[in-house]
């Protein structure tokens, strides 16, 4: 058993060049970078639900998994002689020290938010070392679920200035694109009603944002919630001899709301 983190990390190392050595794993020797990336971001998702659940030895085995997952592309590139993982741990490095002044050099940061604002302006600079034109959302990827990525761009153009002084005005905005959607389904216009159901979720976002919720956890626990009450739901009928499909819509919302009316916990206070 390995004595120390550099140790424990140099036996993975060793572990996953043998996985794909000649004699290894026929599944772990035909893997590519583009086939392991359904992995990357189903192992970062099990990260976050064992975060979810305060559950300490889960979030320590699937802390582990993603931690393979960047050791696996690690060993695919520097078989095709890429980089390696001292590139990727030495860059970070770097990196880390470079945006830390404050810690690292002798720049002053009085709170929280100053060494955040400092790291966005060392990170400007960066960027426009490379001479190439850069915008304050480069950072924010386009694949990122719909809505973790509208609250990253909001918090982008935020540290820059560009936000909502209070959250009474983005709420406004929400009533506001609420009408618009409304006007544009009583027009029939489907496009419109796609485009302005789009401004709307956009505005919610913007409200949970400033309210110091994630607008992702938000729907999250509400998605969960409703699987909850659901599943309850059908436990009822099972127990009356029935199913959910075989009862009326009527009978299901009675029982959705007796479902609801047992529940004393609601923190969020959402449901139908």
């Amino acid at each position: 058993m390995a004595n120390s983190a550099g140790a424990a990390f140099d036996a993975l190392l060793s572990l996953m060049a043998r996985l794909r050595a000649e004699g290894g794993c026929p599944w772990d020797r035909e893997q590519t970078r583009a086939s392991l990336k359904p992995y990357l971001i189903e192992e970062a998702y099990e990260v976050v639900q064992a975060i979810e659940e305060s559950d300490i030895d889960h979030l320590v085995e699937e802390l582990g998994d993603l931690l393979f997952q960047v050791v696996f592309h690690c060993q695919v590139a520097s078989e095709a002689g890429e980089f390696g993982m001292v590139d990727v741990l030495e860059r970070l490095t770097a990196k880390m020290v470079r945006r830390h002044p404050h810690v690292f050099g002798g720049s002053v940061v009085k709170d929280a938010g100053e060494a955040l604002a400092q790291w966005e302006r060392i990170k400007h600079a960066e960027a426009n070392g490379d001479e190439r034109p850069r915008s304050v959302l480069d950072g924010v990827p386009g694949n990122l679920p719909a809505l973790l990525r509208a609250q990253r761009l909001q918090v982008k153009v935020g540290r820059v200035g560009f936000d909502w002084a209070r959250w009474e005005d983005a709420w406004s905005k929400v009533r506001e694109e609420v009408e618009e959607v409304d006007e544009a389904m009583r027009e029939a216009d489907a496009a419109r009603v796609r485009d302005e159901l789009g401004d709307l979720l956009f505005a919610m976002v913007n409200v949970a944002r400033l309210q110091g919720f994630d607008a992702e956890d938000c729907l999250r626990h509400a998605a969960d919630k409703f699987t909850r009450r659901f599943k309850e739901v059908e436990a009822d009928m099972r127990a009356g001899g029935r199913t959910v499909s075989e009862v009326s819509a009527e009978e299901l919302d009675r029982a959705w709301e007796t479902v609801k009316a047992r529940e004393t916990d609601r923190p969020f206070g959402t449901g139908r």
